[in-house]
Parts: C-alpha cells; structure tokens; sequence
C-alpha cells in the first residue's frame, strides 16, 4: 500500500485494523497493532518523504501473525539505537515513535542507510 498522504495514513490504519480482526487478534491486541502501524507510516511520510506498507500474513509452526513492513527512500536514520529512545525526535514529535511502536509488537526490525531510505518490520503474533 502507498503511503503518499495523510488519507493513505488512514487506509493503512484500516487495512491493519481489518486483518488484525480476520486472524482472530483480541481488541487489545488489533489496538496495539493499529497504534503501532499509525505512527510508523506517519514517520515514513513524515521523515522519510513517503514510500510504502506491506501487510502480510505469516505462519510458524500453528501460531499465526501479521507481519507489516514499512519502507521508504528518504534521508535514512544516522543513529538508529538514538531515534529509538523515548524523548528523542528529529522533528517536533513527542519522541515516542519508533520506541513506542517496538514496545506494542512481539519483532520488531529496523535497517536504514543514510541517503537510502529505512525499512522497519513489525510482527505481532496470535
């Protein structure tokens, strides 16, 4: 899915919210993932200049989950283990972004390269 606008930030926020439902996620759990997934597709249009989500529906073994990748061509994170700390914002946000995000998902992976753009993977498993 693109991440190109703010309406792009809301079908996103459904298409999560749908798929959390389809595979049986409590409310709490569906709300966890939404949350998450808002604020990492506001930071790829936000700092990373637009780009797109991948929803995916992953299995091992008889637990199941929903995978969601974000990724994007911006500037890149120069000091990933700095961006994850809460309080730390490159722009006017409250900092709690990405620490926040990693804090409601089960995986959470992140790879970005100055002047290639990031990628951030997040599961969260049934």
């Amino acid at each position: 899915m693109p991440i190109r606008s703010s309406q792009d930030l809301v079908l996103v926020r459904q298409a999560v919210r749908t798929w959390s439902a389809e595979l049986k996620f409590s409310l709490v759990e569906q709300t966890k993932m939404v949350t998450a997934a808002s604020e990492l597709a506001r930071n790829t249009l936000d700092y990373g200049n637009g780009g797109e989500v991948t929803l995916q529906v992953v299995q091992e073994g008889l637990r199941k989950g929903l995978r969601l990748s974000f990724e994007d061509r911006g500037p890149g994170i120069p000091d990933i283990e700095l961006a994850l700390r809460d309080g730390y914002t490159s722009g006017g946000g409250m900092g709690l972004g990405l620490g926040g995000a990693r804090r409601l998902v089960n995986e959470f992976d992140i790879v970005s390269k100055v002047g290639e753009g990031t990628r951030v993977t997040v599961t969260r498993w049934k």
